[in-house]
């Protein structure tokens, strides 16, 4: 527990490099399971993916810390591996819901899992708490009409406003604000490990939404720097 605190100290103080100088001095871990395991107990996908949002914005000319963001969630079927799940309204089956907060361009910012059983409304609530200590200059967030609740208005000083559907809208429409989150969720989906929740627990279903973030956020910036 020590160590996993230590490593996790380093990295916010040295950067995404220090963790890959911590991999090359530790000959103890052997395996990809066991980094995967380390990173994800001492919250290093989090804090790396933290690191290169901030970096692939400054790329862009903006500000490190976004002041607005989108939420919305996807519902995801589970196998047989077991863990917490719960029964989806909506599909009429047991599943995980990942729930997101992405910045105006796209980028993830939070992410977490939890049984589908769990409402939008109710799932938004830990989601914008979460988020106040890494991302303290957010002011507004954008959300579909399912956030539409008090609780979720009241939960933090953020103001929560609802995008609706237009007046008429039959079928599929790309609306303001909100598709940013819907391309985020199609190109988590294109990992093949995220088709569905293969994970045995929260935890590591989350690790997995926050590396294949991570992978998105490297390859761009290695694109451009």
């Amino acid at each position: 527990m020590a160590d996993t605190r230590a490593t996790a100290a380093t990295t916010r103080r040295n950067g995404p490099a220090s963790i890959l100088a911590d991999a090359r001095d530790d000959q103890r871990g052997q395996t990809v399971y066991r980094w995967f395991t380390r990173f994800r107990d001492d919250e290093t996908w989090e804090i790396l993916n933290h690191h290169l949002v901030m970096l692939d914005r400054m790329r862009v000319g903006r500000e490190a810390s976004p002041s607005a963001a989108v939420i919305d969630s996807q519902s995801v079927k589970t196998t047989e591996a077991g863990g917490p799940r719960g029964f989806d309204a909506g599909k009429k089956v047991n599943r995980r819901k990942r729930h997101v907060m992405v910045d105006t361009d796209g980028r993830g910012v939070m992410l977490q899992v939890h049984p589908a059983s769990v409402q939008d409304r109710d799932g938004a609530i830990p989601l914008l708490r979460a988020s106040r200590p890494l991302l303290p200059f957010i002011e507004r967030v954008f959300a579909d009409s399912a956030y539409a609740a008090e609780r979720v208005a009241n939960a933090t000083s953020i103001i929560v406003e609802i995008v609706r559907k237009q007046a008429g809208q039959i079928g599929f429409a790309v609306h303001p604000r909100r598709w940013v989150v819907e391309r985020f969720l199609a190109w988590l989906a294109r990992n093949r490990r995220l088709a569905k929740d293969f994970e045995g627990t929260i935890a590591s279903a989350t690790a997995f939404l926050y590396a294949a973030s991570v992978m998105l956020l490297t390859r761009r910036l290695a694109r451009f720097l």
